[in-house]
């Protein structure tokens, strides 16, 4: 019995950390990161103040939720195996795709863009919290392709870049800059297909690109 009272207070506090994160988003895009108390994001999300200061005793605390959720995917750690590097980096492709297809990655970077003079605290947040770590996964993955010998890749940093710059400036940065930018799912397919392509042409070892 007391596991199942344990599993519901943990899914209602699940259910109420997602409100504030929503809640806060939704501020600090109309009002700005500095004028939106905590306060009023506990009004916004329907908690109490207390409820909202056991979880984020500060906006810093709440604004690195939002960078971690923004970048979470259900198959967070999931790197794919080395040996397939056309399969592997197809999907870590359409996965970054996916990722910055959803509007919440818009709201983020929209958010450190408009406060980057007054509070750069907030794009190291974003960058530390959220890009780096996934730009490790993506060049973890590269450096075992090439210790599997299925790639020659002399940099890692650069060809990670490469990669992961292909789809972003496709699918992401445009949707940045113009509010009805839309990619169907058809393109963005494409667009991580001649990705994937365009990184083999260039780092893959030959008969080893897994084709």
């Amino acid at each position: 019995m007391s596991r199942v009272v344990t599993t519901y207070h943990q899914r209602v506090a699940q259910e109420k950390r997602a409100l504030i994160v929503a809640a806060a988003t939704a501020l600090f895009l109309e009002s700005g990161y500095d004028r939106t108390s905590l306060a009023l994001i506990a009004e916004r999300s329907g908690v109490s103040r207390a409820t909202l200061f056991k979880q984020f005793p500060s906006k810093a605390a709440l604004f690195d939720a939002i960078v971690t959720e923004s970048w979470s995917t259900a198959d967070e750690g999931e790197t794919p195996p080395s040996g397939n590097v056309v399969d592997g980096l197809g999907t870590i492709g359409r996965r970054y795709a996916e990722l910055l297809s959803r509007p919440q990655m818009t709201d983020l970077f929209r958010i450190v863009i408009a406060e980057l003079p007054r509070f750069p605290e907030l794009a190291h947040a974003q960058f530390s919290h959220g890009k780096m770590p996934y730009f490790e996964s993506v060049r973890g993955y590269l450096l075992a392709e090439h210790e599997a010998g299925t790639v020659r890749i002399e940099d890692v940093d650069v060809a990670a870049t490469q990669f992961l710059g292909m789809i972003s400036n496709y699918v992401f940065w445009p949707k940045l800059l113009v509010p009805d930018w839309e990619v169907s799912a058809v393109r963005v397919a494409q667009v991580v297909d001649e990705a994937v392509k365009t990184i083999v042409a260039r780092y893959g070892a030959t008969g080893a690109s897994g084709e």
